[in-house]
């Protein structure tokens, strides 16, 4: 029972964070008591009734007064069980919240490691089930605990002997559920997290549609969810088979009491030692702990799987945050990039970078290239503080940039990738995007970098302008499209300094040539990063870092490269010839 107790306080202390309702949570629970101390007086107000029944005396009072009862226990039911509810559901709401919030805040480092739909999981799913415990079986706990407290009190007042007997079926009933709670925690981990797992795998496989039916990829996808549906059915049988056997077994500890108390109370109702009507208040008080009893099977089963459900989620919220605030506000305007003996590996055996030293000044354009998985992209992970150099340092002038707030750090930064990312909503959603007091910018201004992005066009081209939907991951636009929204997102935030992972790579000719003008007009007055898929897009780099297995092999302009770096060469030949 101690590991039982144990196990259970990591819950308790996470429901407690969630910032209680107290007002609302003391009132229902009050009104919880009073409820049941009505219901604790209509077995009295009966056997009163039965013991003075005759045809010529029927109480008409007592009726009214019973009546009374039971109407006003009803109204304060159902205001305790909604205000018990409604507790619930705050704490579920605010449970969500914490997570949410932690969710945005995490570092890429958890988002490299984990499927975004085995989040979405334990948002929605693990919060679930706790929201189920709190807004229906805990409700029902607390008012029966004081049911059966009550009726307990009064049954060993009445007649303690026949209590006793009643009682000798509590420690068989715990004897069976207790193993029972346990395996029930068990299997509800690993339903849990089953469940995570399909949802990521549901997750990744529609939002790569295309990928899936362009690669007739259909037949892989259907084997991998039945077997993922297979094994959730596997755990939903073996949850099936628990409450199989906990609904007939508390049935029949409940038959057994009634048959043995209704034979032992008309024995002593025959001998004289009994009246009617406390036999019929006996029996009334036993369905008030009987019902509770085994709503409680219910309860510590619901609780258990709480219980698998906490820990996932508490295992999110302990997580260590980006502390995108912590740090001081700088501004970069105007300052060389140093980045001075930076290693960086994703685990102690997979160096990723290793030694690289090269300095950027104000305005320059600095090209990364080199053999793909060389480490090009790293360098940008770790340019844009995704990661932490495990060697090494980054400063921006003199300022090591991990002492600059995060949001003070990315929002001087403008990153436009090969696949530019969009969010499903509008294109002025999408301009706006993250942006601080949106509501101030104004259709001018959107327009104004629409048209320095050579963007303005195809947007007035749509119905509905800058209100035109663009689809999940901007599916209704074009490649060369979403390109220049992303160039007109990054005007519009007027970066100090831009990150190109080769923003024309994968655009056909015409769109390239547009995207490229709008890429030299974004780039102007501004330092300047790129990696280069192609060296014709670089060959005027002030600077060109080649990097292949981790390691810097040669820093130079395009000439000074071809005489002086073999491999360079070698590229070089093959793209410019």
């Amino acid at each position: 029972m101690d590991n039982q107790q144990a196990g259970l306080k990591p819950f308790f202390s996470l429901i407690l964070s969630t910032k209680l309702p107290k007002l609302a949570l003391s009132f229902g629970l009050l009104t919880s008591v009073i409820t049941t101390l009505f219901g604790l007086a209509i077995p009295l107000l009966t056997r009163d009734l039965v013991d003075g029944f005759s045809v010529s005396s029927i109480s008409v009072s007592l009726m009214f007064l019973i009546g009374g009862v039971f109407i006003l226990q009803a109204v304060i039911d159902g205001i305790s069980t909604y205000l018990l509810a409604a507790v619930g559901q705050k704490i579920v709401a605010r449970l969500r919240e914490m997570m949410w919030l932690k969710l945005l805040r995490l570092p890429v480092t958890y988002f490299d490691k984990t499927q975004s739909g085995e989040s979405v999981s334990r948002v929605v799913n693990d919060t679930g089930i706790v929201r189920d415990l709190i807004s229906q079986h805990f409700p029902r706990f607390i008012t029966g605990i004081i049911s059966i407290i009550g009726a307990l009190i009064i049954l060993l007042i009445m007649d303690w002997k026949m209590t006793l007997l009643m009682l000798v079926s509590v420690p068989i009933t715990m004897a069976i559920m207790i193993p029972l709670g346990r395996k029930m925690a068990k299997i509800s981990r690993g339903l849990q997290d089953e469940t995570a797992i399909f949802t990521g795998n549901i997750q990744q496989t529609l939002s790569e549609i295309r990928l899936m039916k362009s690669s007739t990829a259909e037949d892989y996808e259907e084997t991998k969810g039945i077997k993922g549906i297979n094994k959730l059915l596997d755990f939903g049988l073996k949850e099936s088979r628990i409450f199989a056997l906990i609904g007939p077994f508390m049935y029949l500890v409940v038959m057994v009491v009634i048959v043995v108390i209704i034979g032992y109370g008309g024995i002593r109702v025959a001998n004289g030692t009994m009246s009617t009507g406390s036999l019929v208040a006996f029996l009334l008080y036993l369905f008030q702990i009987i019902f509770p009893i085994t709503s409680f099977a219910m309860f510590f089963t619901q609780l258990q799987k709480a219980k698998g459900a906490t820990e996932r989620i508490i295992g999110i919220l302990e997580l260590p945050l980006e502390e995108n605030h912590a740090g001081i506000e700088l501004d970069i305007s105007n300052k060389p990039i140093t980045v001075s003996n930076v290693s960086f590996a994703y685990s102690d055996d997979e160096p990723v970078i290793e030694n690289v030293s090269f300095d950027a000044q104000p305005g320059q354009m600095i090209a990364f290239a080199g053999p793909s998985g060389g480490g090009k992209t790293t360098m940008f992970g770790l340019l844009e503080r995704y990661y932490e150099p495990t060697v090494g340092e980054i400063r921006i002038g003199n300022t090591p940039i991990k002492e600059l707030s995060l949001d003070s750090w990315r929002s001087q930064i403008g990153y436009v990738s090969q696949e530019s990312a969009m969010m499903a909503g509008t294109i002025r959603e999408n301009l706006c995007y993250g942006l601080k007091n949106q509501d101030k910018i104004t259709d001018e201004r959107l327009w104004q970098v629409a048209e320095m992005a050579y963007a303005d066009q195809f947007i007035k081209d749509f119905p509905k302008g800058l209100d035109t939907e663009v689809g999940e991951r901007g599916i209704k636009l074009s490649g060369g499209q979403r390109q220049r929204i992303a160039i007109a997102r990054a005007f519009l935030r007027d970066p100090k300094i831009l990150m190109m992972d080769e923003a024309t790579a994968s655009l056909d000719s015409q769109s390239e040539s547009i995207v490229q003008q709008a890429l030299t007009r974004l780039m102007e007055g501004r330092t300047t990063f790129v990696i280069a898929h192609r060296l014709s897009t670089i060959v005027d780099a002030d600077k060109i870092i080649f990097i292949e297995k981790g390691s810097v092999t040669g820093i130079g302009t395009h000439r000074e490269l071809i005489q002086t770096h073999s491999l360079y060469r070698q590229f070089a030949e093959q793209q410019l010839a």
